[in-house]
């Protein structure tokens, strides 16, 4: 079995290279995309329509490097949050309307300690916007729809 990496969504996944050389095309387990094969260069490396599940292994790929394409919200969050959890429709309605402008993010603070603790999350949520690799507004507590999409749409 050998190890490939995803051009798309970046899972590593193991493939079958007998099956691969029998013609059978191996597919991501993450994402479906097909492995073996680079990604095509108009299609962006995150399906921005969801949000994307940031760890402190890929902070640096998923929120740092995407938001040198297009700006990044990163939604830092955690399960027993009440106000996460009215936040997060909100964000999943902001990624299906995004229309690849704009990449929707979601750090578990409580899965994902060094990567909050550098970004200084002291309370919950905290949203992010990056632009460029750099923090370019901070966003603490529950807002409404609306004043997150404004909020995003100044950094388009």
């Amino acid at each position: 079995m050998a190890i490939s990496v995803c051009g798309r969504c970046g899972a590593k996944n193991r493939v079958d290279e007998r099956a691969a050389a029998a013609g059978k095309l191996p597919v991501c387990g993450r994402c479906g995309a097909k492995l073996g094969a680079p990604a095509p260069a108009a299609e962006p490396l995150f399906d921005t329509s969801r949000p994307v599940k940031v760890t402190d292994q890929s902070f640096e790929r998923d929120v740092l490097e995407a938001s040198n394409s297009l700006p990044v919200m990163l939604d830092c969050w955690a399960e027993w949050c009440g106000p996460c959890r009215m936040v997060a429709p909100v964000l999943d309605q902001l990624a299906a309307e995004s229309a690849g402008r704009y990449l929707i993010a979601k750090l578990d603070v409580d899965e994902n300690p060094r990567t909050a603790a550098a970004l200084r999350v002291n309370s919950i949520p905290t949203l992010f916007i990056y632009r460029g690799g750099q923090p370019v507004e901070r966003i603490v507590g529950a807002q409404p729809k609306h004043v997150l999409a404004a909020r995003l749409s100044a950094h388009l």
